[in-house]
């Protein structure tokens, strides 16, 4: 059974409310980290090889030591909680039902970066979690955590919820800034980075609700005591969003030692394929990552099972492998199409562009077009090579990650599917009535020559 640090006690009725979650050692670590140097603080942050748990997995420590301290200009946290990537809900587990929890890691990262007000800016489609976020922040102000000269420290410290608008890409983090400086979400060219010109052009860290909140535990036991679980450098617990075709949809906490194949079909996670199904294929980290499929989802290039980690899933690179990304793990079973999830995923791609750069405004469309001609019985096999081309020319060349995250799962279906697009093509009089499922499903899918 996996450790948990973060959702322990998410099984406690009213842990949502300070008093339940002081009762149980809540605000502890500020308490210790408050007595702490700041130096120390960081270098605890260091030592646990906690990575970004928002898709980047950057080292938080690393990132942390990087925020520009100029004299008498004011430093910024920003939360970023603009979880939109399909797929992932994870991070509004932690906001809905332990608020807390993600309230005092900012009070200790906040006290360690020198920032005295802090934001959280939240997905806007999130109305009713923003309420018990205020409803946590004003709990945390009257017991003294939150206001002026916290616990007698000398350190004064505000906390902000800002809805974004509905927009995926205010999830990067320069857009993110962007929009909560009341502007088009539109993504920075960098440099400068946040960490020297940020929120009002001052000192930011911008990071994800799970790394925030992860700082509770780090500091509560030590960074030591954190770095013992998971494996390499993949320290820690994960948190991931399961849904598809299992029988136990929902958020799960992982040392991320276990396998995949554990995670699926193991009664304390996943429990399964419902119906006695067989695994087709799994986006492992959300929408953005790329798919794989069942062969070598279960094992790595060199037949080793793959692990819930992050450099056993993206063992092989793109051509075998895949991303932890943000933990969003979608499972599709026997019976899905891979072509009609693909041209799912590359709509909202096409709706989700800001249009900034013209690769991706010009060629997200483009991708969506060839697809639902392909879904639809009107594709050609001219049109698979097509977009396969105009997946590079986006990948790479634009300001921002959207442009990537478009074209991989496009990439990857061609990679390790491209028989199922054939199919589509060689079939236009049957593409409208079924999937390409089980019966022209062979397994294992070969890898194909492309890369």
């Amino acid at each position: 059974m996996s450790k948990k640090l973060l959702l322990k006690d998410a099984h406690i009725e009213g842990i949502r409310y300070f008093e339940t979650y002081r009762k149980q050692g809540g605000y502890e670590a500020a308490e210790k980290a408050f007595k702490m140097p700041i130096e120390e603080i960081l270098e605890e942050v260091k030592t646990s090889g906690l990575r970004g748990r928002g898709g980047a997995g950057f080292p938080t420590g690393l990132k942390w030591s990087f925020i520009a301290k100029p004299e008498g200009v004011p430093r910024h946290l920003v939360v970023n909680a603009d979880e939109s990537e399909p797929g992932t809900f994870k991070d509004r587990y932690l906001m809905e039902f332990i608020p807390h929890l993600l309230i005092e890691g900012m009070i200790i990262s906040s006290f360690c970066l020198g920032a005295n007000v802090s934001y959280i800016y939240i997905r806007g489609e999130y109305a009713w979690i923003t309420e018990i976020l205020e409803e946590a922040i004003e709990e945390a102000k009257k017991a003294g955590f939150l206001g002026k000269n916290i616990l007698g420290t000398g350190f004064d410290h505000e906390i902000y919820v800002q809805r974004g608008a509905g927009a995926y890409i205010c999830g990067e983090e320069t857009a993110l800034l962007e929009s909560l400086e009341g502007k088009r979400g539109n993504p920075r060219l960098k440099p400068p980075f946040p960490a020297v010109k940020g929120a009002w052009e001052r000192p930011t860290v911008v990071n994800n609700v799970e790394t925030i909140a992860a700082i509770v535990p780090i500091i509560m036991n030590s960074g030591a005591e954190y770095a013992k679980i998971g494996v390499g450098k993949s320290t820690g617990t994960k948190l991931i969003s399961a849904c598809g075709n299992i029988n136990k949809p929902g958020v799960y906490e992982i040392d991320m030692t276990i396998s995949v194949e554990e995670f699926i079909y193991s009664d304390e996670y996943c429990g399964g394929i419902p119906n006695g199904k067989k695994l087709k294929a799994c986006i492992p980290g959300g929408s953005s990552v790329p798919i794989l499929p069942a062969n070598l989802l279960l094992k790595t290039i060199d037949g080793q099972p793959r692990m819930m980690n992050y450099e056993s899933l993206a063992d092989g690179g793109f051509a075998t492998g895949t991303m932890m990304g943000s933990g969003g793990f979608i499972v599709l079973d026997e019976d899905q199409s891979v072509v009609k999830h693909t041209l799912s995923l590359a709509h909202f791609y096409m709706h989700e562009s800001c249009g900034q750069c013209t690769p991706c405004r010009e060629g997200t469309g483009w991708m969506w077009r060839i697809l639902k001609n392909i879904a639809n019985g009107k594709g050609t096999m001219a049109d698979i090579d097509l977009l396969w081309d105009i997946q590079r020319k986006i990948e790479g060349n634009t300001i921002c990650p959207l442009g990537d995250a478009a074209a991989w799962p496009v990439a990857a279906a061609i990679r390790h599917f491209r028989d199922e697009f054939e199919w589509y093509v060689k079939n236009p009089e049957l593409c409208l009535t079924q999937n390409y499922g089980l019966a022209n499903y062979a397994d294992p899918i070969p890898v194909a020559a492309t890369n």
